[in-house]
């Protein structure tokens, strides 16, 4: 009897169940984003397991919102629920911090004192002679993991701060030379992927 007076409620009404819409909402757009790193990053077998439940999660809230139209709070949290998923979403990408990245830097300062450092922390480098629209320069070359990127562009930036540089996504490489840092949690986390990761 209890049961059927709390969900007679208004806060069941009001505040339970725009709630559970603004908590799917989340979860549903965050496995989204997930989802699109995964398909980026050529994780054909992950991807639609992230897809099955994004898509289950969002029928659950769009089909409570089906239900309480006449609820302005639910349609409320149903956006409110978008945005931070959204913002939760972009956090997870962070940390996930999945692939390689290619960064390129154009200097015309000697940059042998550069390639010297990126040496000396293990990264693959290849610089060669470049000529641009103030004379010759010097083009550096370094693919690194996407976890490490920041670590490079402080060492760029150390290097010149008025260096130029770029940072581009690399969808498959292989044969490259890394730093073999890792952690016990990103050792797991790789071979927890491997099986879904494109390539040999």
């Amino acid at each position: 009897m209890s049961y059927l007076l709390l969900f007679n409620s208004g806060f069941y009404t009001w505040f339970v169940i725009p709630f559970g819409i603004f908590v799917a909402r989340i979860l549903d757009v965050s496995l989204g984003t997930v989802r699109v790193i995964f398909i980026s990053r050529g994780m054909k077998y992950l991807a639609p397991v992230v897809g099955f439940f994004e898509i289950l999660i969002w029928l659950l809230a769009i089909g409570q919102i089906m239900k309480n139209l006449s609820n302005p709070a639910c349609y409320l949290a149903y956006a409110g629920g978008f945005a931070m998923g959204n913002f939760v979403g972009i956090c997870i990408a962070e940390r996930l911090s999945l692939g390689v990245v290619l960064i390129r830097v154009v200097t015309q300062k000697d940059a042998l004192p550069l390639v010297q450092s990126l040496k000396a922390a293990d990264y693959g480098v290849t610089s060669v002679d470049g000529h641009g629209t103030s004379g010759q320069v010097k083009v550096v070359f370094t693919i690194v993991p996407r976890r490490e990127a920041q670590g490079v562009v402080e060492l760029i930036k150390k290097f010149n701060p008025h260096a130029f540089y770029s940072v581009e996504e690399i969808g498959f490489v292989e044969k490259g030379v890394f730093p073999l840092r890792r952690s016990w949690h990103d050792s797991a986390l790789l071979w927890l992927f491997r099986p879904f990761r494109k390539g040999k």
